[in-house]
């Protein structure tokens, strides 16, 4: 399915809020509050499982992009089967897993390319969760950053449009990838704010300055007493980065 042309291209440096919530209502809720200071959100698991179709729908009525961030994984055919399947419910953005190996992700690229959709598929290099602790416990030896480069060059080879990555790692990436790849950035957080569960974060300005195009944040707008003022906050940093 082809997005709707109506809409504006998916353009870089934008803001993306992720909906973190449990419902389509309390999704509603959040959009509303926010307003006209964000044109994009991701949709994730929690919400996606809860209420999917019925929060995509109402946030491509409010006119809004959606970045669907399923962090698909399975063997290659399950993959490209259910991109098929996701690609009617109109997401800008849909992420597979880097780990799941180059024909994963030629898989879902091919899914894309077949319906003819603008659907962009990113893939996930290292969740902003882990850090160097973490991968050793996994058994992997490589340093976070080296990580994340090798998974992005498997990737891009592979067909994906683009990377979600730790803010720390969009430099490096934007140096073996060059200009035009999609860097897409959450663990995102204002200078002072809490890191929560997030490991690898940055601000936005220094998650712009490394070469992010969009930013992914949830809770520093959407726990804000008021969530517009937030994102406008966010966007202003991102601005001034730019």
């Amino acid at each position: 399915m082809k997005n709707d042309s109506s809409l504006p291209p998916v353009r870089p440096h934008e803001a993306i809020v992720a909906l973190d919530v449990p419902s389509a209502r309390e999704a509603a809720a959040a959009v509303a509050k926010i307003g006209d200071a964000v044109s994009f959100y991701k949709v994730g698991l929690e919400l996606f499982v809860a209420d999917g179709p019925e929060t995509l729908k109402m946030l491509r009525d409010e006119g809004k992009r959606v970045f669907l961030d399923l962090k698909l994984h399975d063997i290659p055919r399950t993959v490209e089967r259910a991109v098929a399947s996701c690609l009617s419910l109109g997401a800008d953005l849909l992420t597979v897993h880097a780990q799941g190996s180059s024909a994963m992700v030629a898989g879902a690229a091919r899914a894309v390319a077949e319906a003819g959709s603008d659907t962009k598929i990113l893939a996930v290099t290292l969740l902003t969760s882990l850090d160097e602790t973490d991968l050793a416990k996994l058994g992997i030896a490589r340093s976070p950053e080296e990580e994340v480069v090798a998974l992005g060059r498997l990737a891009t080879g592979a067909g994906a449009h683009g990377l979600v990555c730790s803010p720390r790692e969009a430099a490096a990436l934007r140096a073996a990838l060059g200009p035009d790849a999609i860097l897409v950035t959450p663990g995102v957080r204002p200078a002072g704010g809490d890191v929560g569960d997030q490991k690898r974060v940055a601000t936005p300005a220094d998650a712009i300055r490394a070469g992010a195009t969009h930013l992914v944040v949830g809770r520093p707008v959407l726990c804000a007493p008021d969530p517009r003022a937030a994102a406008l906050a966010i966007r202003a940093e991102m601005d001034a980065a730019i």
